[in-house]
């Protein structure tokens, strides 16, 4: 395999080749976005300094592409995330350095017990060992981070170590008052390459409360409680790009087959089901929160006897060609910290793909984007359904 510095991870465990996934088409995007940083790399030689693979139960939280756990492989670690894609990111690179993986297999954060407030598990998988040692990549939500804290509560106890790491830009007096007020005394380190650690000893004797996860709120001017967990989007509210989209459901196409194309909670294709009562719906996200999330939110309003599929998944992948009659999407334009167009792109292409002939998208976005040269693109049509100052709503047709 030929190393390049934007794809050789040089840690104190060995060098190793890792690439994004799914892996870039264009050269130049590969070696301008490495999937690792500097807090990875902190991070890994913090742990060189105080390990040992055969003595240690490690967990690692929120290992953006594979970089930690492909470094520690020894170790045999849990990897726990939200990310369909860094999952998929961390098999794909363990199998290009050629180790082996078949036990190593990635975990949901929801796999992660969690407790009420008498301190009963009500959730969770309790079979899973205490931890000795935890390494924690900071999350972009800081909500995730929080829930992940109470949930760590019972895998860990008072000799557990704890080590987190993150770019200075995202560590805040908040994200350590989260380690300190959830789990115990924490302190951090002095930045190096604009990289921080976090350091928190856990104190059993001083925990109280429980995770304030999953949220609900109830989605004005409906009938329906819509519940987030940690990390889906807008959780705490509907967010004002879908809000464009939710005034023009009535001119929705009557529809036998439905695709919420990152569904967040589902919100969008629940208010779709509403709309064509006959209707069946597929919610699919890459990350496993919002579609648990979407499930629950469905059945809620529907009954469990409405039949619906759920996927955690990239995009479209492995969904049968010319199967559906409607995707609705609000794409994201961000992965792991890094503008990513590249995921609209081949949400739109995935659409086509699976759509049937006279099949429609409809995309809300944020106008800035440009998304209608994309689509018309990739459909050859695109046009503006409505707009406001800030967000877009486009529709393009399978033709």
């Amino acid at each position: 395999m030929t190393s390049h510095p934007q794809t050789t991870l040089s840690s104190p465990y060995g060098d190793f080749e890792l690439q994004r996934f799914p892996k870039a088409n264009s050269k130049q995007r590969q070696e301008s976005l490495r999937a690792w940083d500097a807090a990875d790399e902190y991070l890994l030689t913090q742990a060189a300094e105080q390990t040992r693979p055969n003595d240690t139960n490690l967990a690692i939280l929120n290992d953006g592409f594979g970089a930690l756990a492909v470094a520690l492989h020894a170790f045999k670690p849990r990897s726990f995330g939200d990310s369909y894609i860094a999952q998929q990111a961390y098999l794909q690179n363990m199998q290009d350095n050629l180790l082996e993986h078949d036990s190593l297999q990635p975990l949901d954060s929801l796999t992660l017990s969690t407790q009420n407030m008498t301190g009963a598990t009500v959730e969770g998988d309790n079979d899973l060992p205490r931890f000795d040692l935890v390494l924690i990549k900071i999350p972009k939500t800081l909500a995730l981070l929080e829930d992940q804290l109470y949930r760590l509560r019972s895998h860990i106890d008072d000799n557990t170590t704890i080590i987190a790491a993150g770019m200075t830009k995202n560590i805040h007096n908040s994200t350590l008052a989260l380690f300190e007020n959830i789990l115990g005394p924490t302190t951090s380190s002095l930045a190096k390459k604009k990289a921080r650690l976090i350091f928190c000893q856990p104190q059993a004797s001083s925990w109280s409360g429980a995770t304030p996860y999953p949220s609900q709120y109830p989605l004005e001017g409906t009938r329906f409680q819509l519940t987030n967990h940690a990390n889906v989007f807008s959780r705490a509210s509907l967010d004002i790009g879908t809000r464009l989209l939710l005034t023009h459901m009535s001119d929705l196409p009557a529809a036998e087959t439905i695709v919420d194309l990152g569904c967040g909670n589902g919100v969008i294709g629940i208010l779709a089901a509403e709309h064509n009562p006959s209707a069946q719906l597929i919610f699919t996200d890459e990350s496993f929160m919002a579609v648990a999330s979407a499930q629950v939110n469905f059945e809620q309003a529907f009954g469990a006897e409405r039949p619906a599929q759920y996927l955690v998944n990239n995009c479209l992948d492995d969904m049968p060609a010319s199967s559906v009659d409607l995707v609705l999407n609000n794409p994201p334009f961000h992965q792991q910290g890094a503008l990513a167009e590249h995921i609209a792109r081949q949400m739109f292409s995935d659409s086509k793909r699976v759509l049937s002939a006279g099949g429609q998208i409809w995309v809300i976005a944020n106008r800035h984007l440009g998304y209608h040269v994309q689509l018309k693109r990739i459909f050859g049509n695109c046009q503006t359904l409505a707009s406001n100052k800030k967000f877009v709503l486009l529709q393009a047709n399978k033709r």
